[in-house]
């Protein structure tokens, strides 16, 4: 039980934050080896553009779109947010410019973190859920019997979901230092 819990929750979760260092290292090692540096200073642009776009999905959740499924646009929400993630790591690079940029990267680093947290807790528990309630089915419980044995799951679950009542807060502080950094790039961006 302990293996199955290991490998269909936590490895995954591990793998995906891995994959994103390892992407990150690699590209910008391949940057460097081809003497091509400089690109990664503009890969913040399509990475905060791919991080804005991740936000249909939180705008149709919220009713403010009506366009796309949820579920699809849930699963373009995490690939976009995860790529747009690796290009932004890409352009923060090991260079250490500025303090406000580097904390901007560290919020977005948690903002990820939340987000797959979110996701793999979400997924286990309405897994959990359902299979206790078709355990119970199995063992012919009525609807209104059923009902009251996964009363208190059902609101674990409920509990669980209130997760994004902490990754909204999270993601409002990696938006405010993403702009504040986007501002002073353009303050004090050598014009000449």
């Amino acid at each position: 039980m302990k293996a199955r819990l290991i490998r269909r929750e936590v490895l995954p979760f591990l793998l995906s934050l891995g994959t994103l260092a390892l992407a990150t290292v690699l590209i910008d090692a391949l940057l460097h080896l081809a003497n091509i540096a400089w690109i990664g200073r503009y890969l913040g642009i399509p990475g905060t553009l791919l991080i804005l776009g991740s936000f249909g999905y939180s705008l149709r959740k919220r009713r403010l779109i009506q366009a796309g499924r949820p579920l699809q646009l849930l699963r373009w929400h995490e690939r976009m947010a995860w790529l747009g993630s690796l290009l932004v790591l890409v352009h923060a690079g090991i260079h250490f410019n500025s303090i406000l940029a580097w904390l901007a990267v560290v919020a977005m680093l948690i903002n990820v973190a939340s987000g797959l947290t979110g996701k793999f807790l979400l997924d286990r528990s309405r897994r959990r859920l359902e299979e206790a309630r078709q355990r119970m089915r199995q063992h012919g419980l009525a609807a209104d019997e059923l009902d009251e044995h996964l009363y208190w799951d059902s609101l674990t679950f409920d509990a669980v979901k209130q997760w994004r009542s902490v990754h909204f807060p999270i993601t409002l502080a990696f938006a405010v230092l993403a702009l504040a950094h986007i501002m002073a790039v353009f303050l004090f961006w050598g014009w000449r």
